[in-house]
């Protein structure tokens, strides 16, 4: 019988077993992949304060499972199969077969970009490729970007991107733009951004990092290649997230969107389940709001068991 479970290892979950460890809860956590979660991908981390100028997502993940391991919070490698959440003691099968009890959870999931699975993405991740302007944007101060998108985000993302790169080309497979009308009047309106209709991302080129996509018209299927005038060139994704909350469905209140609801404490609409970072229901998504939350939502698991000793 634990005080706390926390699915998930990215920065809120960590963050999560840091605050609960030093509130003297038995906590653990469960995470079926590599400790870190989304960040590991981040090759520079320059908007984390107090990070080193030259910080990866890699060597800050390291920091925090140091942190972690330093307060003796167990990881226990596997998945989390099932939730049963509606008790006063919340279980959690495991794909190991175990399972899990506890008097709060906090869900610290994540989300992960959708992906468009063309040629090269994978490969330059991190060396052209992002999907993430705030984070990035800066890393391609004066060269050129592709965005691909036709919805909000990526109109959004765009005219963010136009203070940096001194070209922006977004990339629509349709012919119009999902975006309103506001967002595409404020675009239009931008000398340094321009618009492609009609047109996908069908490969990514490069040596090391970007330097050339290929682009397919959606209506004739003849493809092209775009090249940046200086050799190097950004390549930013904004087709959706999506977040792991499916085995939440049905058991917490999502949005249409799939995030968790949760208020500005992280409390979920069942008593003693928390969400923090990525997977809950928030205007941004970063490794600092992420660490906040998880502390948010650690704090007020520790004010919850607390209550139920009054009881």
């Amino acid at each position: 019988m634990y005080d706390l479970i926390i699915i998930g290892a990215g920065p809120a979950g960590l963050s999560a077993a840091i605050y609960a460890a030093r509130a003297k809860m038995d906590a653990v956590i469960v995470e079926e992949k590599a400790v870190g979660g989304q960040i590991l991908n981040t090759l520079e981390i320059e908007n984390y304060p107090g990070s080193d100028l030259e910080e990866s997502g890699p060597s800050l993940m390291e920091k925090m499972k140091k942190q972690i391991e330093y307060f003796k919070v167990q990881v226990i490698n596997a998945r989390a199969d099932e939730v049963y959440l509606n008790e006063s003691i919340k279980k959690i099968r495991l794909s190991t077969g175990e399972t899990l009890e506890a008097k709060s959870i906090i869900v610290a999931t994540g989300a992960s970009p959708r992906k468009l699975n063309c040629k090269g993405e994978q490969e330059f991740t991190g060396r052209g490729v992002s999907y993430c302007a705030t984070c990035d944007a800066d890393f391609f101060n004066g060269l050129e970007v592709i965005v691909v998108g036709g919805g909000n985000t990526a109109v959004e993302e765009a005219i963010y991107l136009t203070r940096f790169a001194k070209k922006v080309t977004v990339l629509v497979r349709a012919d119009k733009l999902r975006a309103d009308r506001l967002a595409e009047e404020k675009a239009r309106e931008i000398e340094n951004l321009h618009f492609k209709f009609n047109t996908s991302l069908a490969e990514i080129k490069g040596e090391g990092f970007v330097k050339s996509v290929i682009l397919r018209d959606n209506k004739t299927g003849e493809e092209s290649i775009y090249e940046s005038e200086d050799g190097l060139l950004g390549v930013f994704v904004f087709v959706g997230t999506s977040p792991h909350t499916d085995i939440f469905k049905g058991k917490l209140e999502l949005n249409e969107d799939g995030y968790i609801i949760a208020d500005k404490d992280m409390k979920t609409d069942i008593s003693g389940v928390f969400a923090a970072g990525d997977v809950r229901n928030t205007n941004l998504r970063q490794v600092v709001t992420a660490v906040s939350d998880g502390a948010i939502a650690a704090v007020q698991a520790q004010k919850y068991i607390d209550s139920l000793a009054l009881e």
